[in-house]
């Protein structure tokens, strides 16, 4: 069982317009409805893979409920979110007629101690049916700055690969704790090292404390740090749409090629096809199947394994 943990779950809302014009009112033409929240998408992708996929964090609310209702349509996923007080989020996309996103990310319920205390003992619970973990996202108010490091430390004690995605401060202190593999993006990543420069500012995010570092250059592909060797996949040309859940298909590849055990060209090369056939994709957490299959014969990577 691969266990995902979005301590900021979220109800995702994908409204499609023509176009998106400031100060006027729009028609939407669609409306898609999903669970939503970084690990939850990335759930969906590995169930999708054909992997079991236990998923955890908080929920509350009537949003929680929808979002607890979407995920009994989801086969392969078991539900294991922490109940809260506070109410789920709504994350918002409008995407045009192009493929252009704008987002609107609402904040996080509250969580209080005694909740936090709660989900770090089903957390350790968890753990240990877990062939691997991701910890992906944002963390709501209430829960401390240093959480993805001490939910690090616990998966280490337990033996259990840990895949970290989140940015800023939590980033920071989580790659301290030693991941497995974390994956920013460009952004995060320049932000966590000071380089703007991605190969010196990946190999700077190891002597921090990640044993790998993937960093999601957005179309063009993922540039990895690792143990083994260093390498970069490419895709074969950049494609337009919804980005939302681009980068959490990338974890999913990754996590996937972990449990897997297979050599990191070829998790890389199903992380970047992977992201791509997502981009194709109506909403965050699906990927156009047909695109995948095409694009795993078509994503180059180059780069060299490490001397021994």
């Amino acid at each position: 069982m691969i266990l995902t943990v979005t301590l900021n779950t979220a109800l995702d809302i994908t409204h499609r317009v023509r176009a998106l014009r400031p100060h006027a009112t729009h028609r939407v033409t669609e409306v898609i409805q999903r669970p939503g929240g970084k690990g939850l998408n990335v759930a969906r992708v590995l169930a999708a893979l054909g992997h079991e996929v236990t998923v955890t964090g908080f929920v509350g609310g009537g949003t929680g409920r929808a979002v607890q209702e979407g995920l009994t349509r989801t086969p392969g996923i078991v539900d294991a979110l922490v109940p809260v007080a506070g109410a789920t989020r709504r994350t918002i996309a409008v995407v045009d007629a192009t493929g252009d996103t704008t987002q609107l990310n609402e904040p996080g319920p509250i969580i209080a101690p005694a909740e936090w205390s709660a989900f770090q003992e089903a957390y350790e619970v968890l753990l240990r049916s877990a062939s691997a973990v991701a910890l992906c996202g944002s963390l709501p108010p209430g829960v401390p700055v240093g959480a993805y490091a001490g939910l690090i430390r616990t998966a280490r004690t337990l033996a259990v690969p840990v895949l970290l995605d989140t940015s800023g401060e939590p980033l920071r202190r989580g790659v301290a704790a030693r991941p497995d593999v974390v994956k920013p993006n460009a952004e995060e990543l320049a932000e966590l090292t000071g380089s703007h420069e991605p190969s010196r500012a990946t190999r700077d995010a190891r002597r921090r404390g990640a044993q790998a570092v993937v960093a999601s250059l957005g179309p063009d592909g993922l540039l990895a740090h690792t143990p083994e060797g260093h390498w970069r996949a490419t895709p074969p040309r950049r494609y337009r749409g919804n980005p939302t859940g681009a980068g959490d298909a990338v974890v999913a590849g990754l996590l996937s090629g972990l449990v897997e055990h297979l050599p990191w060209p070829d998790r890389l090369t199903r992380a970047t096809a992977l992201s791509a056939a997502t981009v194709l994709a109506p909403a965050a957490g699906e990927f156009d199947q047909r695109a995948y299959d095409e694009l795993r014969t078509q994503v180059a990577v180059t780069g060299e394994v490490s001397a021994a």
